[in-house]
């Protein structure tokens, strides 16, 4: 009994080791196949994330290609650009040397031309001189012509008064026979002066026609001389306006939008508020800054204009017309001189060369508006910038 007890003891013992030992392995097996399961999952969403950026990926190369293309058609289009530009810029660099050959052979022309005209003025007042005398000998020769005219006629009164006297007696026949030989030779010495002289006359006509010839040619060669000059003058006032043009049109868009400056013809216009204190002159904060500013224009201007133009900005002061009278200015005139020249001194610390610049003070004598009402005096009080020629 105890050995079958001891034996079933055993056997049941034996089972339930199996059990746990398949328990365990399906415990495992499940776990493996959980953890699995788990890795295909976030396998799965890591490699739909990585389609997704994929995708984005390839949407943004394909907008980078598309942005590659355009910015490459862009650049071919620059390089044309810059080509046409680089041979429009040589050809306006050539097209310059040739003008400033042509100005320099037209400034040499012009100065060739006023030593001949200088010459042909000398050359006149000579002829003139030459010719005053000439006139002046042959109204002497006229005069002696006239004289010896007059002398033959007496001689001939006298021959024929010799001739009647001959009956009278045959010495007195012989006598005047005598004198009217002698009468014969002076007038035959008179007929070869007269010949001498109209002779003389006949060169001297010849001279005032090669003279007044001579003179007509140089009147031409004047007149031709004041064409050209005229047109080299008509180009250097056209490429000065396009000067005067091009400052003014960097003013206007710098300072034209500002209350106070105004454009009027071919000067800027500032009124006196906007750069002085009423009955001041010397230039306020805010004048000196609109100065800095035309300064500045004005230079980079002056660095495209041709040495050979000779341009000037002149500044004229104006003012109202009621009189005034203090112990530094005793007239309107006196105050608008002072506020041009302190512009002008202003001007030239800014780096205006002092050749370039000019001063005037007008008063109330050259008025914008001739009212006499505030908004007039107020229009009338300014200072006024012209670019002009020298």
């Amino acid at each position: 009994m105890a050995a079958l007890s001891r034996r079933f003891r055993r056997t049941v013992d034996i089972w339930p080791g199996w059990v746990d030992m398949l328990s365990t392995l399906l415990i495992i097996i499940i776990f493996i196949l959980l953890v699995f399961v788990l890795a295909q999952f976030y396998l799965g969403q890591a490699l739909s994330n990585r389609e997704q950026a994929l995708v984005q990926l390839n949407g943004q190369l394909a907008q980078l290609g598309d942005m590659l293309n355009i910015e490459r058609k862009a650049r071919a289009e620059l390089e044309l650009t810059v080509g046409r530009l680089t041979t429009d810029l040589q050809s306006a660099t050539e097209q310059v040397g040739l003008l400033t050959t042509q100005l320099a052979d037209k400034t040499g022309e012009a100065e060739r031309l006023s030593t001949a005209l200088a010459a042909a003025n000398t050359q006149m007042a000579q002829d003139k001189e030459a010719i005053t005398k000439q006139m002046q000998e042959l109204a002497l020769l006229q005069n002696s012509v006239k004289a010896l005219e007059a002398l033959k006629a007496s001689l001939e009164r006298q021959v024929a008064d010799l001739g009647g006297r001959v009956t009278k007696s045959e010495g007195a026949i012989a006598k005047e026979r005598a004198l009217t030989v002698e009468a014969q030779a002076q007038a035959a010495l008179m007929s070869q002066q007269l010949q001498d002289m109209q002779a003389e006359l006949q060169r001297l006509a010849q001279t005032l026609d090669a003279s007044d010839k001579l003179t007509a040619e140089q009147k031409a060669q004047i007149s031709d001389l004041g064409r050209r000059m005229n047109r080299a003058l008509a180009g250097k006032v056209q490429e000065l306006q396009r000067y005067r043009s091009e400052f003014f049109g960097r003013l206007r868009d710098i300072l034209g939008t500002r209350p106070g400056i105004t454009v009027v013809g071919d000067r800027f216009v500032f009124q006196s508020e906007v750069l002085f204190a009423s009955g001041s002159a010397e230039l306020a904060l805010d004048g000196q800054q609109q100065m800095n500013q035309l300064a500045r224009t004005l230079l980079d201007v002056a660095k495209d204009i041709p040495g050979d133009i000779n341009w000037i900005l002149r500044v004229d002061g104006h003012t109202d017309s009621q009189p005034i009278a203090t112990a530094q200015f005793r007239s309107n005139w006196e105050l608008s001189t002072a506020r041009a020249i302190a512009v002008v001194r202003y001007l030239t610390a800014q780096g205006i060369p002092p050749s370039r610049l000019a001063a005037a003070g007008f008063g109330e004598f050259q008025p914008l508006d001739p009212g006499t009402d505030p908004v007039a005096r107020g229009k009338n009080r300014r200072i006024e910038l012209k670019f002009d020629q020298r």
